[in-house]
Formats: C-alpha cells, structure tokens, sequence
C-alpha cells in the first residue's frame, strides 16, 4: 500500500496576527479564505470589537480558527503563539499576513506553491508600491534593509520588513524559543536575519502593497520615533551577533551552500 502524501492544505496554514485592525480586518479574512484553508487569526488583545466579529465569522465557517488573546503581546509573540498551536497539529509552513488589508490575498496560493515546491526555504514578498505609498514608509525601509543584508552577507533578502512571507515553523520556532526578542514590530526584520544565519534561504517573489487612507478605513500602529528605536536597537544587537558568526556564514558564502 503506497502511504498518502498530504497537500500542502495540510501542511501550509494562513495565520493572521490582529491587533485593533478596524473594520478592514473582516474583508481581509474573507479574502484569505476565499484563497486558502485553514486560515487562523490571533486576536492580539485587541479592544476594538474584532475579536466578537471574528468569532461569529468562524461559527459560519469551518476553515477558520480565532484564537483571542487576553492582552496585547505584539505581533512576534502572537506569531509565536500561532505557530506553537499550528506545529502540535502537525502544520509545517505558515505564511504570515497583516489584518489591516494591506496585503496581497490573492497572491496566497502562488507563495503557497513556491514554499511546497521548496519546503526548506522561506518565501518572502517583496512589495510593489502604488504612487501613491507614504513616501517616509518607502524610503525608510530602505535603511532596515541595507542592513539586513550586510547582517546575512547578501544573503537574498530583497526586503526585510514586508510581512507577506511562508516560513518554515520548525527554524522559526526555534530561533524565536532561542532568545527573547522579535517579539513586537521587530519580529519580521529579525525573523528572515535569524534564519538566514541558520542557513534558510530566501525566496523573493513580488507582492503589492496597499496603503488605506484613514477615510478608507485604513488603521496603522507604526509609530515612527518609537518603532525606528526598536528598530535601531534591533539592528544593534543583530550586527554584533553577525561579528560573531562571520567565520560561518562566509565559509557557507565561499562554499556555495
């Protein structure tokens, strides 16, 4: 008898981290089903009402899971917490995305392939601006990712912040369980660092972007001062642990591996 291979249905969840997201949240999911199943929101302690409008949405909808958590935690642990559940019933590859509509859900099933065609790498997106993308967020992006890339030595990440991506759970998880940081918004850049160095390779595939005005419903928690410090502090203690695996990763650099 031939053992079943599962589908990558079964291997590969969407999982939703959502914190205050407003009413964009709701059309995100339905986009997200209307292209994958399971799809999982972790309700990040919002106060916004979102929680009790996702859970009745899951009630009509078997392929969707909420999971409330009682406070906000920021969106690295809510990660985390998504995939710990996700990997103890057997899921392998999660792809991350934001609630706030911002990302492309119809572009789910294409990084969903390219992650089982090759399950070892992490597939990352790599945004495509409209004219009319807040030009601060575009350019300031730019800094994180010059050094992300010197913190991998030019490993393939084309972009270190965008947050619509399929990882590997088992690397992730054991880079987040290894150290107590990437926790809030430095989750993404430090997530695709760390797992550079374990030795996951990129993959980068184009993805638009949306950025709603508040009048569109539009909701975002950047904080430029206090999200740039955390940033800067991030990037801090990344460059001093590349120092001290430079020997490795320029070995596997000159190895080709």
């Amino acid at each position: 008898m031939t053992a079943s291979v599962p589908s990558v249905h079964q291997t590969h969840l969407v999982l939703i981290p959502s914190y205050n997201p407003g009413p964009k949240v709701y059309d995100t999911v339905r986009s997200a089903r209307a292209q994958w199943t399971p799809v999982w929101v972790v309700v990040d302690g919002s106060t916004d009402d979102s929680a009790a409008g996702l859970q009745a949405m899951a009630a009509q909808d078997e392929g969707l899971r909420v999971i409330v958590l009682p406070q906000n935690v920021g969106k690295g642990s809510a990660v985390l917490h998504g995939i710990d559940l996700a990997a103890a019933q057997g899921f392998t590859h999660v792809l991350t995305m934001d609630s706030d509509g911002q990302h492309p859900a119809h572009l789910i099933p294409q990084f969903m392939a390219a992650s089982s065609a090759q399950p070892g790498t992490m597939v990352l997106g790599m945004p495509v601006f409209a004219a009319d993308a807040p030009r601060i967020r575009v350019n300031g992006r730019k800094v994180s990712n010059v050094w992300a890339n010197l913190e991998t030595l030019w490993a393939g990440i084309g972009d270190s912040l965008f947050g619509f991506r399929v990882y590997p759970i088992a690397p992730l998880q054991r880079v987040m369980h290894g150290n107590r940081w990437m926790r809030r918004f430095d989750f993404d850049p430090e997530a695709v660092v760390r797992m550079c160095w374990l030795g996951v390779k990129p993959i980068n595939l184009p993805a638009t972007v949306k950025y709603f005005r508040p009048d569109e419903g539009g909701v975002s928690h950047f904080n430029y001062l206090r999200d740039n410090v955390l940033l800067t502090w991030m990037h801090s203690r990344l460059f001093f642990g590349f120092v001290l695996r430079l020997p490795l990763l320029l070995a596997r650099r000159l190895g080709g591996k």
